[in-house]
């Protein structure tokens, strides 16, 4: 077979199981779009299902996108490897060149401006605690939106269960989000000895928890990516050398 027939071939399989990936998200995340209301009395009548589950279904907006460019990238390689078309080879090329320098700029400038990035987060608590104040319970996109990162997370609000006091639902209701307690009813009683922490510390805690595990998967989609685009790379200039 020799060095080109190889490449030729794992480009081939490689770029196939990426576009059939990709097919099967992009289906799914249509079928979540368009076939919805059945998905979301599915989901609705689960025991013990939130009301706000359908705010779930958002997702499909991602799988789509996210379905559309693995497609696109699955095309490209095989196509380009089996036809040996050189301009295929170098969008392809191109495309993963984009997103690897993408994802390096992003690193280093989360490394590079920690601080700056403190500050944000620090301010986006900010808004999101006038969020709960103002909106939840009101505004039902808010109060789905909460709920969901809530009940997945278990946790309460964005620092503590004190972002939601003196809030509207608590005004309203009289009680905290069910989140926030250990027990039944979470009135003030029960959330001041509950245990359950804020989101964005819980956030915090799973990154930490998880950071190998993301560094190392990081590492792998970056030598994966490389990987891409120098047998990509290779193929060109073999092809072009033949020609």
């Amino acid at each position: 077979m020799g060095c080109f027939g190889f490449l030729k071939t794992m480009m081939f399989l490689f770029n196939g199981i990426i576009f059939l990936a990709g097919g099967v998200i992009l289906g799914v995340g249509i079928w979540v779009k368009v076939d919805n209301g059945s998905i979301l009395n599915f989901m609705q009548s689960l025991p013990g299902a939130s009301s706000q589950m359908g705010q779930v279904l958002n997702v499909g907006y991602l799988l789509i996108a996210l379905g559309a460019v693995l497609v696109v990238l699955g095309f490209l390689g095989c196509c380009g490897a089996i036809k040996e078309s050189r301009c295929m080879l170098m969008l392809f090329f191109i495309i993963i060149l984009i997103i690897f320098i993408a994802e390096v700029a992003g690193a280093i400038v989360i490394l590079a401006f920690r601080p700056l990035a403190e500050t944000l987060i620090k301010q986006l608590g900010v808004d999101a605690v006038k969020s709960l104040q103002s909106d939840f319970g009101k505004n039902p996109d808010v109060t789905g939106l909460w709920n969901t990162t809530m009940t997945g997370m278990k946790c309460c609000g964005f620092n503590n269960y004190t972002d939601f006091t003196n809030s509207f639902f608590v005004n309203s209701t009289k009680n905290y989000p069910v989140q926030c307690c250990n027990t039944s009813p979470c009135n003030q009683a029960a959330v001041m000895n509950s245990t359950v922490t804020g989101c964005f510390p819980a956030l915090i805690k799973l990154v930490d928890k998880n950071a190998v595990i993301i560094i190392a998967v990081a590492l792998g989609i970056a030598a994966l990516e490389l990987a891409a685009m120098i047998v990509s790379m290779v193929l060109y200039c073999k092809i072009g050398s033949k020609a």
